[in-house]
């Protein structure tokens, strides 16, 4: 049972023409970019491109310094 004191508020239903559907419009730059780019299956092949270039780059760095440690003089 209910204590009286309480207010009995029903929702019947939804009232459509409050509801804000757009959420683009209330998002930042920085936000839209994020979520184009970084979420599903666009952020997958990002991370592994980037993943494989990070990669490259460690092995030509390491490369390098070992062609420069180890040459013969």
């Amino acid at each position: 049972m209910e204590p009286s004191n309480t207010p009995n508020v029903q929702y019947d239903r939804w009232n459509e023409d409050n509801i804000n559907m757009d959420v683009d419009a209330s998002q930042s730059t920085m936000t839209r970019l994020y979520n184009r780019m970084c979420v599903g299956s666009t952020g997958i092949a990002m991370k592994t491109v980037g993943a494989l270039v990070a990669l490259v780059f460690i092995y030509i760095l390491g490369y390098t310094t070992g062609y420069y440690a180890h040459r013969c003089s």
